[in-house]
């Protein structure tokens, strides 16, 4: 992760990060803009952690939503909590302050934990886009195609492969060893500057891409079966109408919620790969503005399920009133209209 630094026109440069040879300029800011940044930070962490905790809460509680698909969201969610709790506050400080004040340790760990659960975050859409794949075009398969031990099965490749991934760039020594030809020069005191150089970026151009190709294929396909299901829909059963339009919605609101990831990560995974032939011109500023609109994706998806799933909006409205408490709740059916 290349160091981030925020600039504005009421800003100067007027100080280092440590006074020390080497050390990074530092960006200070007037008390009230950095308040306002602060609390911009914290509300937005605030609407991440709380959203997607209940998302987890919610899938996790009521019996009715022990589905395959719900487990990948409860999965996906608890990633974006975790983003929310254990990298964005370092991050926040990072962004305001300029300069990295906690050490290579925080800085290694900061960086596995922000690689981590991004690429988490990809491999689990991508696993939804298969499922709902599964759901539309294989109905009658479905069922025990996609069960919920494959469900579980994605889930631990979609935490397990980007752990390990991660840790063979930044727990061992092969970019030292075998990559040092494309590294670039040291960075300076007071940035956290991990894995900056020209192959990391080519890297995860097509570790972000190629995900990428498999959602928009599959939901392009969802899409042109679901549009011939629609115009036979009258030849249906009123129960399977009834389940061909609840799984086509599943699949409209997954894939809405997909290309809003993609908005929010193209920008900054597309200047990752450019800036390494570029020699890393991206201004700090711009590069900021793309990894905190990348951040943003992970508090969309409970907004999305707010507006799109009448389950979420149930069992939000149960939580709120208290009335999940009460045993019979648990086993209550949220899809039923």
């Amino acid at each position: 992760m290349r160091a981030v630094f925020v600039q504005g026109a009421e800003e100067h440069p007027a100080a280092f990060c440590y006074q020390v040879n080497g050390s990074c300029p530092r960006t200070v800011h007037t008390l009230g803009i950095q308040l306002v940044i602060y609390l911009a930070c914290a509300a937005g962490m605030l609407i991440i952690v709380l959203g997607n905790l209940f998302v987890a809460f919610a899938v996790s509680y009521f019996k009715a939503l022990h589905t395959p698909t719900n487990f990948l969201l409860l999965s996906l969610a608890l990633a974006d909590v975790f983003l929310g709790l254990l990298v964005l506050p370092l991050s926040t400080i990072r962004s305001v302050e300029s300069c990295w004040f906690f050490g290579d340790f925080l800085c290694r760990l900061h960086t596995y934990l922000d690689t981590l659960f991004c690429l988490t975050s990809i491999f689990h859409l991508c696993f939804i886009s298969i499922d709902r794949h599964c759901a539309i075009c294989d109905p009658l398969l479905y069922p025990s195609k996609f069960t919920v031990r494959v469900a579980l099965r994605y889930i631990l490749a979609g935490w397990g492969v980007p752990a390990a991934y991660t840790s063979l760039f930044l727990y061992t020594d092969v970019v030292e060893t075998r990559l040092n030809q494309w590294l670039e020069e040291m960075p300076c005191v007071g940035s956290c500057q991990l894995l900056l150089n020209k192959f990391w970026g080519w890297l995860n151009f097509p570790l972000f891409f190629v995900p990428c190709l498999i959602m928009i294929s599959l939901y392009v396909k969802i899409f042109v079966v679901a549009t011939r299901q629609a115009q036979q829909i009258t030849t249906l059963s009123k129960s399977l109408a009834g389940a061909a339009k609840h799984e086509r919605k599943a699949a409209k609101t997954l894939g809405i919620a997909v290309g809003i990831y993609l908005l929010c990560w193209l920008p900054f995974t597309i200047d990752t790969m450019v800036d390494s032939f570029l020699h890393f011109i991206t201004p700090p500023l711009v590069f900021d503005i793309f990894i905190w609109f990348a951040y943003f994706n992970s508090a969309c998806n409970p907004i999305i399920y707010v507006f799109s799933y009448q389950w979420f909006r149930k069992a939000l409205k149960l939580t709120l009133s208290q009335k999940v408490f009460l045993p019979q709740k648990r086993t209550v059916d949220l899809y039923q209209e």
